[in-house]
């Protein structure tokens, strides 16, 4: 049983690629990075190098793995134990651990890993994972329409991107070519009232079974009217539309409005996972 480390896209998805999407709700996140680096090239999330990671057990099957595209933290997937165990020792070896931004994980595994690490953490973010288990029509339904975004609306999208990014401390820039990328299978739609766009929400593109929604962006002075709740009900049909089975969202635990929402769209908590940093 061992960790195997490498810089090596190609190396990684042959390697990992069917066990982590053999869990596709769980391993979203995962899925869904891959895809954009293997059709976007290494540098779809920012110019530093990522490196990935995969599992291999007592059996010689490999169980799971992780991947890091700086600067954003290492995302692990769905692991056994053992193998967060031997993870945790390998932050004091493994050089392409060494500068690592933090770990999103499954909260016992990212606990696990901030008491491995050897030095003072603080959880930056929590996070739930949502599934869509049966959609229901925002009650009272808000005024306005969905329409699919376009390029023509890419300067507005960069700006409610940047303006999400900040809000929900995502680092690095807000990226057009990730804008482009949505609205060239129609994974971008703004709900409009009088004729102006005041919300938005995207959706990946459905790998396996799965898709997931987000983000999801009110400008402030436009919420409170139910806009949010309108635009990924939309997006929720439209990834159903698209040929997923399993619509999934996350939300942040310290924002209680959007996770009221989303339960009331029909969504249903799955899993928590945490974000673990520097302090």
């Amino acid at each position: 049983m061992t960790w195997t480390f490498t810089t090596d896209l190609a190396a990684y998805a042959s390697a990992a690629g069917p066990a982590v999407a053999a869990r596709p709700v769980s391993n979203t996140m995962m899925l869904t990075v891959t895809d954009a680096l293997l059709r976007r090239g290494t540098g779809a999330y920012g110019g530093d190098t990522p490196f990935f990671g995969w599992w291999t057990g007592r059996d010689g099957a490999v169980a799971g793995g992780l991947l890091c595209t700086p600067p954003f933290p290492v995302l692990l997937a769905v692991l056994p134990e053992e193998a967060v165990r031997e993870l945790g020792a390998a932050l004091a070896t493994e050089p392409l651990l060494a500068g690592a931004p933090g770990f999103n994980a499954l909260r016992p595994a990212a606990e696990a890993l901030a008491e491995a690490w050897g030095r003072p953490t603080r959880i930056a973010e929590e996070l739930r994972l949502y599934r869509l288990a049966g959609l229901a029509a925002p009650d009272p339904a808000p005024a306005g329409k969905v329409r699919p975004a376009t390029e023509a609306d890419l300067p507005l999208l960069l700006e409610w991107l940047t303006a999400f990014n900040a809000e929900a401390g995502v680092p690095g820039k807000a990226s057009e070519t990730f804008l482009r990328d949505r609205i060239s299978y129609g994974g971008i739609l703004l709900w409009e009232h009088a004729g102006a766009p005041v919300s938005m929400a995207a959706f990946s593109r459905t790998i396996g079974s799965a898709a997931r929604v987000g983000p999801v962006y009110t400008p402030p002075e436009q919420r409170g009217r139910g806009y949010a709740a309108g635009v990924t009900h939309a997006a929720s049909e439209a990834a159903y539309a698209a040929g997923a089975t399993e619509v999934l969202l996350f939300t942040d635990l310290a924002n209680p409005t959007s996770n009221g929402i989303y339960l009331r769209l029909g969504y249903t908590p799955v899993e928590d996972r945490a974000e673990i940093v520097p302090a």
